[in-house]
């Protein structure tokens, strides 16, 4: 019988109910508690899932203290506030990407994990995806060889069609656009899943990145309410691995036709993969001899691999590796701040460890 794991969920916006189904889905684990300082979205929260116990502040949960673990997806500037008490207090913790909004904040986190001994993992969902886990498995044995050069995007659309919502009426979507209410825009949205599915696959830290990012005019005033829409709508990177490839990043809300997709082109002496997760599929593609000379691309079947949700309560129960963790999540953020920092000085490179 599988080791009961009573789960706390410190915020309850959109991507808590997710969270919510994930967990609820897997057996021994007992959803016991929510917070939200907002008490309509608490309350609505807690009845949709069956929730007797809902608080207004981690502390109060915490003084309460019937868990074990924590599942935080809390806006990104509300992260290192809410997870340090709970790591203070033992408890395991999943957080949502980006870990925080600085690498400082990052690297406090990921220390105080290490001094707890807890788990701690971040939701980096794209490692969930087929195709990415035998890419970097393929890369890894070396069947392309060494990485010379790759190209990479995130695409999504929600700024132009409302497959998801109506982006300039719905809080969910608005404080995305806006860095007074925690958001890093497109670059810390979604940007830190194309650099994690990139970096991840071809087994290769980043060294060196320039950035340009971009915000255009999307209201009058460049306002809606209390929201101030100043946060990067689309992002270009170069940078450069560890052992010297380049390569191209890209991330933006305004790909029209493409509603969340992510690709990338790996390109080894040896051979090239093709990574694709689009419409919710995920594919794999390889040219290798004998086939380099025609440039025949051939599907490599991808077998199904546990979700992070999966792997964080596996890992609780001793029955796994807590991977991505905290430690990744602040290297990302490194990556992720010397970015930002070149776009504030016109596409300067900038090596990643300074």
């Amino acid at each position: 019988m599988a080791r009961p794991v009573r789960l706390l969920v410190i915020g309850t916006g959109g991507m808590a109910l997710n969270h919510a189904e994930a967990f609820a889905a897997i057996p021994g684990v007992t959803l016991v508690a929510g917070v939200d300082p907002r008490p309509e979205p608490l309350a609505a929260f807690c009845q949709t899932h069956g929730l007797e116990r809902g608080f207004a502040t981690v502390q109060a949960a915490l003084d309460w203290g019937q868990f074990d673990a924590v599942t935080n997806v809390t806006p990104d500037g509300a992260h290192m506030a809410t997870t340090l008490p709970c790591l203070a207090a033992g408890k395991h913790v999943l957080c949502e990407k980006p870990l925080a909004t600085s690498e400082s904040d990052a690297r406090a986190m990921a220390q105080a994990a290490a001094a707890a001994g807890v788990v701690n993992m971040v939701n980096l969902t794209y490692r969930n995806v087929p195709a990415l886990q035998q890419a970097a498995a393929m890369v890894q044995a070396g069947e392309i060889s060494a990485i010379r050069h790759f190209e990479a995007s995130y695409l999504q659309s929600w700024l132009v069609q409302d497959a998801w919502g109506a982006w300039d009426r719905e809080s969910q979507w608005l404080w995305r656009l806006s860095s007074a209410h925690g958001s890093k825009g497109v670059l810390g949205d979604v940007g830190i899943h194309i650099l994690d599915f990139t970096t991840f696959i071809a087994g290769l830290d980043a060294r060196e990145v320039s950035c340009r990012l971009a915000t255009f005019d999307k209201a009058p005033g460049g306002r809606i309410g209390d929201y101030v829409l100043d946060a990067n709508d689309s992002a270009t990177m170069q940078i450069a691995l560890e052992n010297g490839a380049l390569g191209t990043v890209a991330a933006t809300r305004f790909a029209s036709g493409h509603l969340n997709d992510l690709r990338l082109r790996l390109y080894g002496t040896a051979g090239g993969l093709e990574v694709l997760f689009e419409q919710a599929q995920s594919r794999l593609r390889i040219c290798r001899a004998p086939h380099l000379r025609d440039a025949l691309w051939e599907d490599v079947p991808c077998p199904e691999v546990p979700t992070v949700y999966q792997r964080f309560i596996a890992a609780i129960r001793g029955e796994g590796t807590a991977i991505p963790d905290f430690a990744r999540g602040a290297a990302l953020q490194a990556l992720l701040d010397r970015a930002e920092q070149s776009a504030a000085r016109s596409g300067l490179s900038l090596p990643v460890s300074a």
